[in-house]
């Protein structure tokens, strides 16, 4: 392990030049007097490393050296696949991993190249949860991961919408989805996708089991997304909505709402324009519109319009001045 980090330490000074004590420990994740230790290290082992004195001062390689270990470790050359998703590659474990990789690869790189990857690196960020949700806890991702990585059966408690159950699983990939994780995994013969986060515990057995032939992740994911819209948005829903609904429409319902979009009529006389957009059960699609408040009239069909109707005058009586009872029937605003 510190083999690993005194290469590390060894390709930043390398690749960035003179760095201070504190920048090396934040960088490397450890204190700032294992970087003092670390250095010692790299002096008494015969690598030329300067010390400047002072404000401006650091640490830095003489002038025209180069360390040529820069091969690519197998682990390493996998975890590259992850660059660009730091949050991700940490949380599967391969966070040092990466950053190792990341090295070497600007290490061996010409400078002009090595001074381009910088760039992009500084100037481009990944972000892949979604705005206004918390990450789910994956306390068992690890475990998962490595189940995966070494095609070990696993034991699985998970907790699923019908209740709790106990399955022996072949892990065949992972998926990162708006910041969710999933695995993909063959259960009795049949390859399923389950919610990491509620797996409720996990065992790794030593059964080491075969992959089966041809299987493809990507193209598994891209067909069971498919078939999941296909099975949730089960009928369409006749709107017309306004000009400002009309703007809320994408940001609300994302590709659903910009699909229906692509279908609006010509508008009215105030702006108004009918669209068609897919919803899922009426229970779940009263809950959806209702998001557009009056910016929005269900024209159909006649069994949504009625629940709609109905809903909109539960809220009516609900908010109506009879029904408030002794809320007060003034509102001062916060305070302070």
């Amino acid at each position: 392990m510190r083999a690993d980090r005194l290469l590390s330490l060894l390709l930043l000074l390398q690749n960035r030049g003179r760095m201070t004590a504190p920048e090396l420990a934040a960088e490397l994740e450890v204190s700032v007097r294992t970087v003092y230790r670390d250095i010692e290290a790299l002096i008494t082992s015969g690598v030329p490393v300067c010390v400047d004195r002072g404000p401006a001062g650091g640490y830095r390689l003489m002038d025209g050296y180069r360390t040529r270990l820069t091969g690519l470790t197998d682990a390493e050359a996998g975890a590259l696949f992850l660059a660009g998703m730091p949050g991700p590659a940490r949380d599967l474990g391969l966070g040092a991993v990466l950053a190792t990789a990341q090295l070497k690869l600007q290490a061996a790189l010409p400078a002009e190249a090595a001074d381009s990857s910088r760039r992009i690196q500084d100037r481009f960020h990944l972000d892949a949860p979604a705005w206004f949700r918390d990450a789910d806890p994956v306390p068992h991702l690890a475990p998962v991961a490595q189940a995966v990585w070494e095609q070990r059966t696993l034991r699985a408690h998970y907790r699923r919408w019908g209740g709790e159950v106990h399955r022996e699983l072949h892990p065949l990939g992972i998926v990162l989805k708006g910041g969710l994780w999933y695995l993909a995994a063959r259960a009795d013969g049949t390859v399923r996708t389950y919610r990491v986060s509620r797996f409720l515990s996990v065992d790794l057995t030593g059964e080491v089991f075969e992959r089966p032939a041809g299987f493809d992740l990507a193209a598994y994911w891209e067909e069971s997304s498919r078939r999941l819209a296909a099975a949730l948005h089960q009928g369409t829903a006749r709107l017309r909505i306004s000009p400002r609904a009309q703007r809320l429409l994408p940001m609300q319902f994302g590709a659903l709402g910009s699909r229906a979009l692509e279908s609006a009529g010509p508008p009215d006389g105030d702006g108004w324009v009918e669209v068609e957009m897919a919803v899922e059960g009426e229970a779940v699609a009263v809950s959806d519109l209702l998001r557009l408040g009056a910016e929005a009239e269900v024209l159909g069909p006649p069994a949504l319009r009625e629940a709609m109707a109905r809903a909109v005058a539960a809220l009516a009586e609900r908010y109506s001045t009879a029904s408030a009872g002794a809320v007060p029937n003034c509102y001062a605003g916060p305070m302070g």
